[in-house]
């Protein structure tokens, strides 16, 4: 489900178009890094992202819930990742050997 996003307060920060942002880089990132400004790209009219410090970032960011550990089968996700391919169809043989030699338990159906 898709959720609406909370519009952004940037009144009081600089504004810039994509095509100036584009044609400003350097002196953009000298505001921002050297000079604690903050600077909105927009494109027609509207913002579309924000030039902050390093510094604001990680604040940012520190200031973020810790995520979500995973659980189940979602977290299974990548963790074979680093085996190599060869050990995996190792473990795969090895799985379907041991089912073929399982005999199983008895079972009574009368």
């Amino acid at each position: 489900m898709m959720t609406r996003r909370q519009p952004v307060q940037t009144r009081g920060l600089r504004r810039v178009s994509t095509a100036q942002a584009k044609a400003t880089l350097s002196e953009l990132i000298g505001a921002v890094a050297f000079g604690h400004e903050r600077v909105v790209i927009e494109r027609r009219g509207r913002p579309v992202a924000v030039l902050l410090s390093v510094g604001e970032a990680e604040q940012l960011e520190d200031a973020l819930p810790a995520p979500r550990r995973r659980r189940g089968a979602l977290a299974l996700v990548g963790i074979w990742s680093g085996v190599e391919d060869e050990m995996v169809d190792r473990i795969v043989s090895d799985i379907y050997a041991a089912r073929e030699r399982d005999l199983g338990r008895p079972v009574d159906l009368s």
